[in-house]
């Protein structure tokens, strides 16, 4: 297997990395990309102000989503985890210990690659890993670099590679720091890393977390998820804006309770636990056990409280995973718009989307009872909210039957 090596300080993750990153990956037909974030540079000390190697790391993760490489990219936190200076050779003497057998790419920049021999133990970089350096144009490897690649081999042996980066973005981290500060627009940040620097406030960011539109809100919705979770989120904003035009519920209200309402869905049951725990939320028998249902209660608690929505999202959002009787326009909207959204593929769900938009009650029915056969069907328990939010529709059902015989 082939591995690429892409440490830095990513302060912060930037196109610029991820277009490099994915030359690499081409470039040198590579099995597996690891991004490594460094704790304490030694090379550079961080600038005042730098968010923690914590929240870089964060970044980071929410960065290589972006890739679309799935589970051949991977974030780790050994550096992060190891105290002192992120020496390189200590970082390969911990992945080759992992990846024996496995051909290692150490990736680096131009400044770095020409500076190698005044590395720490150069020598044992080169021995555990080959070095590749990204270049701009074909020529680099001869008029550039080849000088360089001799002096290496000759003294350590090393194998080395340039990479031709044709989509190379020139960014300068100084500058970006410097835009974020001044709240000027930036472009070279994915979304997500975008909306978690305006969330933690880094790099200067002033956001007010309580006076956001969607527009605004949606990068910072998006740094709460996982990568594969964020086309889900987008498509359910997208049908809660249909079903809010189709019956005249408020659009504003449906985008945001639809931005917001996997804000949770990432943590562990040990983190929702203590979320229920910080906002006093009672929980039933089946919720101390069901990790799946807290996301809901745990979302809508998160999103008053940090992003101070209405009383109306804040339902929308309580709601959208069990139902309840007699529920709202809005709570209706956000249940059935999470349950068919663009990206759900399921036996029966493109009738459940006709069927919503011919009449909102009956494509409630239809969702809540292909809910409660589902579990049934796999030996799960259904949450009684479920039952009776089924229950009322099938009342109400029966009784407008009734009064038109």
């Amino acid at each position: 297997m082939r591995i690429g090596i892409y440490g830095g300080t990513f302060n912060p993750p930037h196109w610029g990395h991820l277009t490099a990153a994915a030359a690499a990956v081409r470039a040198l037909r590579l099995d597996k990309l690891l991004l490594i974030p460094a704790a304490v540079p030694p090379h550079k000390m961080l600038p005042e102000g730098s968010p923690t190697a914590e929240q870089r790391l964060a970044m980071a993760r929410l960065a290589v989503g972006y890739l679309g490489l799935k589970d051949q990219a991977e974030v780790l936190d050994l550096e992060v985890r190891r105290e002192g200076k992120s020496y390189t050779s200590d970082t390969l003497r911990i992945i080759k210990q992992q990846y024996p057998a496995d051909e290692l790419w150490l990736l680096m920049g131009t400044d770095m690659f020409m500076s190698f021999t005044t590395w720490h133990e150069p020598a044992e970089v080169a021995r555990l890993a080959n070095l590749a350096v990204f270049g701009r144009e074909e020529k680099d490897g001869e008029r550039l670099f080849a000088p360089q690649r001799e002096k290496l081999e000759q003294e350590y042996g090393a194998k080395t590679a340039v990479i031709i980066n044709s989509d190379v973005i020139e960014i300068s981290s100084t500058e970006l720091r410097e835009a974020l500060q001044k709240g000027e627009a930036v472009s070279c940040l994915p979304d997500a890393v975008r909306g978690y620097i305006e969330c933690c406030h880094l790099y200067g960011t002033k956001t007010d977390l309580r006076r956001l539109t969607p527009d605004t809100l949606r990068p910072i919705a998006l740094s709460f998820l996982k990568h594969k979770r964020m086309a889900h989120v987008l498509g359910t904003e997208a049908e809660a804006v249909r079903l809010a035009r189709r019956y005249g519920a408020d659009e504003r209200d449906a985008r945001m309770a639809a931005l917001l309402h996997d804000c949770t869905k990432k943590l562990s049951m040990e983190e929702q636990l203590a979320l229920c725990e910080l906002y006093q939320i009672p929980l039933d028998k089946l919720e101390k056990k069901a990790l799946k249902l807290l996301h809901a209660k745990t979302g809508a608690a998160l999103a008053r409280d940090v992003f101070g929505v209405s009383d109306a999202v804040y339902q929308a959002i309580r709601w959208h995973t069990t139902g309840k009787a007699d529920m709202s326009l809005l709570e209706k909207i956000i249940y059935l718009a999470d349950y068919i959204e663009p990206t759900r593929d399921f036996p029966g769900v493109e009738e459940l989307r006709r069927l919503c938009y011919e009449n909102l009650d009956k494509g409630l029915l239809l969702g809540l009872t292909m809910t409660v056969q589902e579990m049934e069907a796999m030996g799960s328990p259904v949450h009684e909210n479920t039952l009776t939010a089924r229950d009322f529709l099938r009342r109400q059902k029966d009784h407008k039957k009734g009064m038109n015989l």
